[in-house]
C-alpha cells in the first residue's frame, strides 16, 4: 500500500522495553492525494465510531487500512471506504444516505467541528504510523456494532472494542 505523506517531525513512542520513532505529520504539508486519503479515513472513523473510545476509532482505521493491505479489497483508503461488493456498501454510512453523508462531510471538513478535527488528527497519526502502531483490531478485516446481527458465516471472532466486534474470515487466516 502506498501511503504518501510529507513528514514534518518525529516523536519517540515507548512500547515496553523498546522505543519506536513515530512520525508527526502535519496535515497542511501533505500532498493533495495524501490529504484525500486522510479525509476518507477520518470520515470513516467519524461515521463509524465518532463516539466510541479512541482505541475503537483507531481499530476502525486499522480495519480500513488492513483491507487495503490485504489486496482483497480496493487499492487505497478512499476506494475501500466507498467500495460495494455485490451491491452492498462495506461501510453502511456511505450508502444509507449518501447525499446527507457528503453534505455532512463538507461541514465536517470546514474546521468548525471539534470532534471531527480530533478524529482527523487521529486519522493522520494512524495514516503516518500504522506500520509502527499496535493494531487494536488484531488484524481484522470486518466488524459490526454489538446491536447488529449480520448472520455472517465462516468468521473468526477476534476482539470487542467499545460497541464493535471485530472479525476475520476463517479462510483468510494466515494469508
Amino acid at each position: 500500500m502506498c501511503m504518501v505523506a510529507l513528514i514534518t517531525g518525529m516523536a519517540l513512542h515507548s512500547t515496553g522495553n523498546a522505543a519506536q520513532i513515530l512520525f508527526k505529520a502535519n496535515y497542511n504539508m501533505l500532498s493533495p492525494e495524501a490529504k484525500q486519503q486522510v479525509e476518507c479515513l477520518a470520515e470513516n472513523m467519524y461515521f463509524e465510531a465518532a463516539y466510541e473510545p479512541k482505541i475503537g476509532q483507531v481499530a476502525v482505521a486499522f480495519v480500513t487500512i488492513n483491507r487495503v493491505k490485504s489486496g482483497r479489497f480496493e487499492h487505497d483508503i478512499c476506494g475501500v471506504v466507498k467500495q460495494k461488493i455485490q451491491n452492498v456498501c462495506q461501510f453502511s454510512w456511505w450508502c444509507e444516505d449518501r447525499a446527507k453523508a457528503i453534505a455532512t462531510s463538507k461541514v465536517l471538513t470546514n474546521g468548525s467541528n471539534q470532534v471531527y478535527n480530533d478524529i482527523r488528527n487521529l486519522a493522520l497519526h494512524v495514516y503516518a504510523n500504522h506500520e509502527k502502531l499496535e493494531d487494536p483490531s488484531k488484524g481484522a478485516l470486518f466488524y459490526h456494532a454489538d446491536y447488529v446481527k449480520p448472520g455472517w458465516r465462516n468468521m473468526e471472532y477476534l476482539t470487542t472494542i467499545g460497541r464493535h466486534l471485530f472479525y476475520n474470515r476463517k479462510d483468510l487466516r494466515n494469508t
